[in-house]
């Protein structure tokens, strides 16, 4: 490197920083919007005090098509191990003093355990 070419390496290195500066605070501060598709189903009812926490707690991150594509034969061991994961892996916030009931509440209406 030599005497001429300093400048222009500085006037770029300085150039790219305030480009993404400027790109940085007006990819923060504009709003973001997305249209999703509406739900192509619904938890299905039940008395289970894991339907509303299922309500409450899982179909705010994901659609309940979801509970459908599980295995229909899935067992209780199953389903919490899904809860769980969706609590580690993904950062579902649900209580861990509420996985029970949903696990229940699964198994019971979309794994083993139903009717």
């Amino acid at each position: 490197m030599n005497k001429e070419t300093m400048p222009l390496l500085y006037f770029r290195s300085t150039s790219i920083a305030a480009a993404l500066s400027i790109f940085t605070t007006l990819a923060a501060s504009s709003p973001k919007t997305i249209d999703l598709p509406a739900d192509g189903a619904q938890l299905r009812p039940s008395s289970l005090p894991g339907y509303a926490k299922a309500q409450a707690n899982c179909v705010i991150c994901h659609s309940a098509e979801y509970m459908l594509y599980q295995p229909p034969n899935a067992s209780r061991a199953y389903w919490e191990a899904m809860t769980k994961r969706m609590k580690t892996v993904f950062k579902a916030p649900v209580d861990d003093t509420d996985i029970p009931v949903i696990v229940d509440y699964l198994a019971a209406t979309y794994g083993a355990q139903k009717p």
